[in-house]
């Protein structure tokens, strides 16, 4: 229990990995904004209390296919730095809970009909921030099942095809992809506390680590680290990432003469980031730099860089969780402007919130037209803002 309770500290006071990336700057050196912060708060509230009001009979929230909606509005409720809306909406988030649980496969994985790697990892991370021993089972078979979905495509052990160490949707899904890779290397590593360290025991099996950090670097634009010959060193796309290797969903660019580049993108660059940690490699590891670099050079919050309006709350969601991880208070634009992106974003997300207390992208892409899942994100997003201020 007391391992637990480490954990669960850990990722909601923090929402970052204790880490070597991570252990001189856990939170923001600058002066607290005492006023902003009572701000986020009150936003805060309202996305709790309309996600109360959305809360189906049956205990979840949106598509009942997909605990993961669900899961993200629980672990928006754990967050609540107030404590008040955690209070009054108890029942809810117990109903919640009772959902998720019923959820859970015999196989270990927490799903509906598909996507089992992105439901399981980020179910098991609102029942992790739950700090309830009775969860523990379900968090180790969750990690059984995580560990199994680990491609390895080639001769085993290799690393012999693009895509062995990477993890995808899971299903009928059998293609690995960063984003799904980044869900499921934080669910391991927060409850990293459960393996088992007796031999032979069932629990002590771990994920490929080394595997998981050679795929990473796969989809990272960085020839030297990345063996594939499709990695370009071009300066709009060096140290940024795509999808997975070979494949940007922000497509090609042009770059010098005939030659071709697959576009770097903001929300896939920000999960390289925050990849890297959950792996452990360190902060002076030129792959992590270089991918600040570039998130540096291409920071806006007016869109995902190299995909407009795709995916922008993930985006926001994946930039505060990354460089709070990375313990990085100010970001230096390409013109020399630092920005202090924590107030930035906030303010950002204030002004975006609708006066139910709801959030929603116009641009359907990736289910941001669905409110559930977008107020979700944005209020864990100033949950984590509001640690960080």
């Amino acid at each position: 229990m007391k391992k637990l309770c480490i954990a669960m500290t850990s990722v909601l006071m923090f929402a970052l990995p204790l880490s070597s990336m991570a252990a001189e700057k856990v939170v923001a050196k600058t002066k607290p904004d005492l006023s902003l912060k009572l701000e986020l708060e009150n936003a805060i509230g309202k996305g709790l209390t309309w996600l109360a009001a959305k809360q189906q009979p049956t205990g979840n929230w949106a598509q009942p296919e997909y605990p993961a909606l669900t899961a993200l509005a629980l672990t928006a409720f754990q967050g609540d730095p107030s404590k008040f809306y955690k209070s009054k909406y108890e029942q809810n988030i117990k109903s919640g809970y009772d959902y998720l649980v019923k959820s859970a496969k015999p196989d270990g994985g927490i799903y509906g009909k598909d996507l089992a790697n992105y439901n399981t990892s980020i179910s098991m991370m609102a029942l992790l921030v739950a700090n309830n021993s009775a969860y523990e089972p379900l968090l180790k078979k969750g990690r059984k099942f995580l560990v199994g979905l680990q491609d390895d495509f080639g001769e085993k052990g290799m690393g012999d095809d693009p895509l062995d160490g990477g993890i995808g949707y899971g299903g009928s899904y059998k293609h690995s992809d960063l984003a799904n890779t980044t869900f499921a290397l934080e669910a391991l590593y927060y409850t990293r506390f459960l393996k088992s360290d007796v031999a032979n025991d069932p629990d002590a099996k771990d994920l490929n680590w080394k595997a998981a950090i050679q795929f990473i670097s796969r989809t990272q634009n960085l020839p030297g680290s990345n063996d594939q010959k499709w990695a370009s060193d071009d300066p709009a796309n060096k140290g940024g990432f795509v999808y997975f290797p070979a494949d940007s969903k922000a497509g090609e660019q042009k770059i010098e003469g005939d030659k071709t580049a697959l576009r770097s993108y903001g929300s896939m660059s920000y999960a390289g980031l925050l990849s890297f940690i959950y792996a452990q490699v360190d902060k002076n590891d030129p792959r992590v730099k270089a991918v600040i670099d570039w998130l540096s050079k291409n920071y806006t919050l007016a869109e995902n860089p190299g995909m407009g309006q795709d995916g922008l709350y993930y985006y926001f969601h994946t930039m505060a969780k990354a460089l709070s991880a990375a313990g990085v208070d100010t970001l230096t634009t390409k013109d020399g402007k630092k920005i202090n992106w924590r107030q930035d974003l906030a303010r950002k997300l204030l002004d975006l919130q609708r006066e139910d207390g709801s959030w929603v992208n116009q641009n359907g892409r990736w289910w941001e037209r669905d409110p559930n899942l977008v107020t979700s994100y944005a209020t864990i997003t100033l949950e984590i803002l509001h640690r960080g201020l």
